[in-house]
């Protein structure tokens, strides 16, 4: 059986968003997406407390260079499916974390710091752009520490967005960690050893 290859765009057509993240360099992964728009209700699920906790993480955002983030995790809450929690995230069902916004461009850029004082302060970016009703979403987080912490961030990020995803296409999510789980180890065979 021979393998199919992909169909290459057409003049003026943008190209396929690829359906793992990569490594753009090192400490550095980034996801691309196409979203059901319009842009600004997308940008409302990165910034409204109540939208971004359906998908992601609750807590208040100052919406300026500067303003404080605070990311309230309860992974649990993402799905109504009953799961276990792998072994190796037990402990962290519930989580916290801080940081401040490096970029404020509404409704188009939001950057912020991740995990102020814990780990030597990452970044993420979530960059937006309109394409026809869609709009077209890349997330880049920096600074990342190691292997084990870009594997867990790109199938962290992975997971969420496809959370992200089924809210704003109206279905219900699978369970966080089942997809997680199965992520992660899909990332440790793709990313750099």
């Amino acid at each position: 059986m021979t393998k199919a290859h992909p169909r290459q765009p057409l003049r003026g057509e943008a190209p396929p968003v690829p359906e793992y993240g990569v490594v753009t360099e090192p400490g550095t992964v980034r996801l691309e997406r196409l979203l059901p728009g319009p842009i600004e209700r997308v940008w409302s699920y990165l910034t409204d407390s109540g939208k971004r906790g359906k998908w992601f993480a609750t807590g208040n955002m100052e919406p300026r260079v500067g303003g404080r983030v605070e990311l309230h995790f309860e992974h649990a809450t993402l799905s109504d499916a009953a799961e276990q929690v792998p072994d190796k995230y037990k402990g962290k069902e519930v989580s916290d974390f801080t940081g401040r916004i490096t970029q404020w461009d509404p409704p188009r850029l939001l950057a912020y710091s991740w995990g102020e004082g814990r780990f030597g302060e990452s970044e993420v970016s979530f960059e937006l752009t309109p394409r026809g009703k869609d709009v077209f979403m890349v997330v880049t987080h920096r600074r990342l520490a190691d292997r084990a912490e870009m594997l867990s961030v790109a199938a962290g990020w992975h997971a969420h967005i496809g959370i992200l995803i089924d809210h704003l296409n109206g279905r219900s999510p699978p369970g966080f960690w089942a997809v997680h789980t199965r992520l992660e180890a899909e990332y440790d065979r793709r990313l750099p050893k």
